[in-house]
């Protein structure tokens, strides 16, 4: 008796300690406005609401100078390498368009179409490509001369540092002489304009020292004439509408060019290509 009515008083107990929670309907929960936005934006323009702050890292969003250093202003701007970057900044058809031309040298329109793009890289290339092909094509004439008389062969070392001074030089040297002769004469020219015209002149050694390889002196001796008339004349034909207005002596300005270009072509073979065993 005494256990049954425990029992039923621990069950009133249990059931009475959970009271009944009543239900309290639909509840509304409202935000309150504000400005995030959508990212990327629908339009496709970030507009000013949706900029970043103005305290975030700016870094990828300032445009990039190549370097942590301030910008050169007057003079000094010539010394650093931004000045010369837009000058090697040019797609590989170009440089190749330009290397075609080179190889028309009766055109004459080299100058036209890089009058407002005129490039440096192209020029360099050639340059060092030529060293690097003189001094391997005339090694190996010498080494081939050596070995068909059975004679010993030692290489030389100079011919690479000749060639380097002997394209890098002329490249440079003889625009810049050219450059000031101009301006004496008060004919409007780009010193930047004359190292790209005689740097592609170049190009058309690079298949001639190739073709040199053949060991007949004659053959030599014409490979070596016609690389220096078509160097040589496509230089001369593109300057003459621009030193025309030096006056009576342009005809002068013009045969220099053109005796400096087969000059150039005459030293090669007798530098590279005359084997004396």
């Amino acid at each position: 008796m005494m256990s049954g009515n425990y029992t039923s008083l621990d069950n009133q107990k249990v059931s009475g300690s959970v009271p009944a929670v009543p239900d309290p309907g639909h509840v509304t929960v409202k935000f309150a406005d504000s400005n995030l936005q959508t990212f990327p934006p629908s339009e496709g323009k970030i507009t000013g609401g949706s900029r970043p702050p103005r305290d975030a890292d700016d870094t990828f969003s300032r445009p990039g100078s190549g370097s942590d250093e301030p910008q050169q202003s007057g003079w000094l701007h010539h010394f650093t390498v931004a000045a010369y970057k837009p000058y090697f900044d040019i797609d590989t058809a170009d440089v190749l368009e330009r290397i075609k031309e080179s190889l028309f040298p009766f055109r004459g329109t080299f100058n036209e179409k890089t009058a407002n793009s005129p490039d440096l890289y192209g020029p360099f290339w050639i340059c060092t490509t030529l060293i690097f092909v003189a001094a391997s094509i005339g090694t190996f004439v010498t080494y081939i001369a050596h070995k068909l008389k059975k004679q010993e062969w030692n290489y030389d070392i100079n011919m690479v540092t000749w060639s380097a001074g002997l394209f890098y030089g002329y490249v440079t040297v003889i625009p810049l002489c050219l450059y000031v002769i101009l301006k004496y004469f008060s004919v409007p020219s780009g010193l930047v304009q004359l190292f790209c015209l005689y740097g592609y002149s170049l190009f058309v050694f690079i298949p001639a020292l190739c073709m040199s390889v053949v060991p007949l002196e004659l053959f030599r001796w014409l490979i070596a004439g016609v690389a220096g008339f078509m160097s040589a004349t496509f230089v001369a034909l593109n300057l003459r509408a621009h030193i025309m207005s030096a006056g009576e002596r342009w005809f002068l300005i013009v045969g220099g060019i053109f005796l400096l270009q087969l000059a150039l072509a005459v030293v090669l073979k007798l530098y590279l290509f005359t084997v004396s065993v």
